[in-house]
């Protein structure tokens, strides 16, 4: 399940660099920075917290086994 989230995470790492060589921004902070590529940031790091969530959950149960 880790490994598929990953995988998804590169996913969204070449989307959002698309959609930044679409519009020619590449810095967020930017006001024309694409509506799309932040919402695919927000995806992308909430997907990355999930994943450390889930890698200390198993890493502690590997523990206490």
């Amino acid at each position: 399940m880790i490994a598929d989230l990953w995988w998804r995470v590169r996913l969204l790492n070449t989307d959002i660099l698309e959609e930044e060589a679409k519009a020619g921004v590449f810095d967020a902070q930017q006001p024309t920075y694409p509506l799309l590529a932040l919402n695919l940031r927000a995806r992308r790091d909430n997907l990355v917290a999930t994943i450390g969530v889930l890698e200390r959950r198993a890493k502690s149960l590997s523990e206490a086994a």
